[in-house]
């Protein structure tokens, strides 16, 4: 599956159908990426029934297109590769420049498929239900107004505070290095079982992101009466709260497999995606 936007997606995606080919497997796409690289090969309509048809399923596009499908694919085992064709990126494992490298080390079995929990949100948005999966995170905003919003957050139904701010995110371990990340909060490796909720721009100066238990129930219930507030699930579906909604975040039963190549690590990626000191150290000898 590929992101159509992207200039170059069209010939990486023929380079790698044809490298599919040529190993003797079978490469199947989803109609729209079918259409994209003019190929005649097996199409699929929908990504869930894709799927579940494939052995793996390769995503060509950024953190974006991986979240998109990453949803849309939830509970299905089959694991997922992304192939960074954007700019930074956490989530696709692979440049677009390395793909045959990466296929050649998936068909000698050099990887490892790391489970990621889905988080969810359940609740009512001015009296109409809310259902939303997120694989990074829920954001609580202000609408175009630059007026603060109010919030109160509860944990296992114990008030956290009452936080008076531009909004609030919570992020599952994957979306630590997302909206989280740029707003202040901590970087989380994303095999801890945790949430994160850090305010944006908050008026009181010593709140914090605070972690909890990835089984935690996060309640979020707007005070704010007269601002528009905005629910949105990984910066890609949303919601319109109003007084007295409130929203109930928790972890999801679904998840998704992401494959990672032998050799990479959440580490590497970190120090070379945000340029810290060692980005290309060499791992120490034992």
């Amino acid at each position: 599956m590929a992101n159509p936007e992207k200039s170059d997606a069209a010939a990486v995606v023929a380079r790698a159908a044809a490298r599919i080919q040529a190993a003797g497997c079978q490469p199947i796409a989803d109609e729209a990426t079918a259409r994209l690289v003019r190929m005649k090969i097996t199409q699929l309509p929908q990504p869930a029934s894709l799927a579940r048809a494939v052995d793996l399923l390769l995503v060509f596009g950024g953190d974006g297109t991986m979240l998109r499908i990453g949803r849309e694919v939830a509970g299905l085992r089959t694991p997922i590769l992304g192939i960074n064709l954007g700019g930074l990126g956490f989530l696709t494992a692979v440049s677009s420049s390395k793909l045959n490298e990466a296929l050649e080390k998936v068909w000698a079995g050099e990887f490892q498929l790391e489970p990621r929990p889905l988080i969810q949100a359940t609740g009512l948005a001015q009296g109409q239900p809310l259902n939303h999966l997120a694989l990074n995170d829920f954001v609580i905003s202000r609408g175009a107004t630059s007026r603060m919003i109010e919030l109160q957050v509860s944990v296992d139904q114990q008030v956290l505070t009452q936080y008076r701010c531009d909004g609030l995110i919570v992020s599952s371990p994957t979306g630590s290095t997302a909206y989280g990340l740029a707003a202040g909060g901590a970087v989380v490796c994303p095999t801890a079982e945790v949430l994160t909720l850090t305010p944006i721009c908050p008026h009181t100066l010593s709140n914090r992101s605070v972690v909890v238990s990835l089984r935690s129930q996060i309640q979020v219930t707007v005070i704010s009466r007269k601002l528009d507030t905005i629910f949105t699930a990984d910066g890609q579906s949303q919601s319109i709260l109003g007084a007295g909604d409130s929203v109930i975040i928790k972890r999801s039963p679904r998840s998704v497999q992401l494959l990672h190549l032998n050799g990479t690590s959440f580490f590497e990626t970190l120090r070379q995606k945000l340029n810290w000191s060692g980005s290309h150290v060499l791992p120490i000898q034992p």
